[in-house]
């Protein structure tokens, strides 16, 4: 994946189920603060979390799910 820079839109997976929005705010020592866009709030991930578009961050989630009936 290419760099990402304070700014640009990117995508985070959390908990292998939901893929969420995000504001690159900046980065330092391949760590991003990243703002979510719905919520506001924010968090430090490291740069393998991130995905540039929501096709790349939907490739990343398992496909072998299991649901209780």
């Amino acid at each position: 994946m290419a760099k990402l820079k304070a700014g640009d839109t990117a995508f985070i997976v959390e908990s292998n189920r939901f893929i969420r929005e995000v504001e690159i705010k900046s980065c330092a020592g391949g760590m991003y603060l990243i703002k979510f866009k719905d919520s506001g709030g924010g968090i430090k991930v490291k740069e393998h979390r991130l995905y540039a578009t929501k096709e790349d961050a939907e490739k990343s989630i398992s496909k072998n799910k299991t649901f209780r009936k």
